[in-house]
């Protein structure tokens, strides 16, 4: 649910309790702490009884580096916790404009990873497959927002914690301009490049959420002014030579936005991004490195393996790592030349479990090919769900701009994500009329019409009065489907709850298209009534009417 439609929900009469009593927060693998949300909601009304801020009532969640007042702050690290009695200044911000925290979120170790699978607390489930990660560090939050256990959540991105598993869990990853949001209260990693970030289900939510949190604070060092830049994009520079064909679809879908791609030569943003894992990771030694050699059994054995590689380098070491992105800084300048801001891949491909645990470090370091530069060459940053790959996992991409233009990629994001089109073949109790299209309307689905599978399903009755669809070798039949264009985090959120045997896969439609829907595992369907004769379950259950009233 956006926050428009949240707000829209509060002018019917809907109260905050209500809200905060509908959300789902029992996957313990999310959360680490859960705050007093109901106690919050209730005390809205007295806090705010005449105009309502702008975050009223919306709920969310903080990753757990970020301290809140009475809840212990663990970095996904038991023996490193401790409990603050002042909350983070972002913190503060969000509830004094009216937004209800749920909870603290798991996280990759000390925000050291893009995987999301080195946490003591588990691996928070990705939403559209179990197979996969979720993608870190900020893992928790993102499958948060993408689930719909809250409206927005905040985590942090120093090396694409906030875009990796956005892109991984099909939302929004807002990662500012470095210094825009204090991160006072916030466990550090790298200090000069640590930013908190923004996970949301559209644009339009996570820059409402940024309006509240960005501002200057004086006992923060790395706090900074910035001149915003507003107007909007229209270069757009694409990685030159990149043979992927979901990227190409999005380039299709900026140009539809009005922009112009413009191909650049992507190496030395690459390159720059190699060094925060090189002599930038002393950085993190810095802040973590006395309680890693006091309490080398409490550290994930991969985060350990990382964090402890800071001890090989040396003071030469870093200024040569300073003065070679010195000279990459310089070697990037130029593109900003003749672009108003870039496009690449957030991530190059999505990684299962099991390929993250045989090579951790490998893996982490390919997620990063596109993210880990950002900080290091002090750009803004927004990834945005556009579409996805033809095995039905998200697929995403993020625009890229020069410190303080934080307003133009909005802008950008906001006109791409206008153009991405997600089409959903529901089969049969979410189709309209049906007693659970409420439930898909309120993820934001509008209808589209019927349509035909190609000829190679069967429909099966199945117990409990449910349909299920299954793709067959031989004696296929076309099955009318109903489709629906619905939001990534709204796909993201409907899947959170289909129960088992049905789950969402490819589709293949009658006119050659493929599309995400509805499908039942073949396991289910064993002595179930093959159904497919009456060519839809609409007309199946009209067929079932007219008999008992025959009888």
């Amino acid at each position: 649910m956006t926050f428009a439609r949240l707000r829209a929900a509060y002018a019917t009469g809907v109260t905050p309790r209500e809200v905060v009593e509908a959300l789902d927060t029992s996957d313990d693998t999310v959360w680490t702490a859960r705050a007093d949300a109901l106690a919050a909601a209730d005390d809205l009304p007295r806090r705010f009884p005449g105009e309502k801020p702008p975050l009223y009532g919306i709920p969310f969640s903080v990753k757990d580096n970020i301290d809140v007042a009475g809840l212990p702050t663990t970095a996904a690290c038991p023996d490193f916790a401790y409990t603050p009695t002042v909350s983070a200044p972002l913190v503060e911000r969000l509830e004094s404009a009216g937004a209800i925290l749920v909870g603290k979120n798991n996280l990759d170790q000390f925000a050291t990873g893009l995987t999301g699978a080195r946490s003591p607390y588990g691996t928070p489930t990705n939403p559209f497959d179990a197979r996969y990660i979720p993608g870190g560090s900020s893992s928790g939050s993102a499958v948060a927002v993408a689930t719909g256990a809250v409206h927005f959540s905040i985590g942090t991105d120093t090396a694409g914690s906030g875009r990796v598993p956005a892109a991984l869990c099909g939302v929004v990853g807002l990662k500012p301009s470095r210094g825009l949001v204090s991160t006072l209260g916030v466990v550090p990693a790298c200090p000069s490049l640590d930013c908190p970030s923004v996970f949301a289900a559209t644009v339009a939510d996570a820059t409402a959420v940024l309006d509240v949190v960005a501002g200057h604070e004086k006992a923060d060092p790395w706090s900074r002014h910035l001149t915003p830049h507003t107007a909007a994009p229209r270069r757009i520079g694409v990685p030159r030579d990149l043979d992927d064909p979901d990227f190409a679809a999005a380039v299709a879908r900026l140009e539809r936005a009005g922009a112009t791609p413009v191909p650049v030569d992507l190496a030395p943003f690459v390159a720059a991004g190699s060094l925060l894992y090189q002599a930038w990771v002393a950085e993190r030694w810095t802040t973590l490195g006395d309680f890693v050699t006091a309490h080398p059994h409490s550290v994930h054995p991969v985060t350990r393996e990382v964090l402890t590689k800071a001890t090989t380098y040396t003071a030469a070491d870093a200024f040569a790592a300073m003065h070679r992105l010195q000279a990459l800084r310089a070697a990037t300048a130029p593109v900003w030349d003749t672009v108003d801001a870039l496009m690449v891949p957030t991530v190059p491909r999505t990684y299962t479990l099991d390929e993250v645990a045989a090579d951790p470090i490998g893996t982490n370091a390919h997620l990063g090919r596109y993210t880990q530069f950002a900080n290091l060459l002090d750009l803004a940053g927004i990834a945005v769900p556009a579409g996805f790959t033809p095995g039905g996992l998200p697929y995403g991409v993020q625009f890229l701009a020069p410190a303080g233009h934080d307003p133009a990629l909005a802008a950008l994001a906001t006109a791409f994500e206008e153009r991405v089109e997600v089409l959903l073949a529901v089969v049969g109790a979410h189709r309209t009329g049906q007693p659970l299209h409420p439930e898909l309307a309120a993820c934001g689905a509008e209808p589209v019409g019927p349509m035909w599978t190609a000829k190679a399903y069967r429909l099966f009755a199945l117990p409990g009065g449910r349909p299920g669809l299954v793709r067959v070798a031989a004696d296929g039949a076309a099955v009318e489907v109903e489709l629906h264009r619905i939001p990534p985090a709204g796909l993201g959120a409907l899947l959170a709850g289909i129960p088992a045997p049905l789950g969402l896969g490819s589709v293949e439609l009658a006119d050659g298209r493929t599309v995400t829907g509805f499908l039942a595992e073949a396991y289910a369907v064993a002595g179930a009534p093959d159904i497919t004769a009456y060519g839809s379950w609409p007309a199946y259950l009209g067929a079932q009417v007219n008999f008992g009233s025959a009888r």
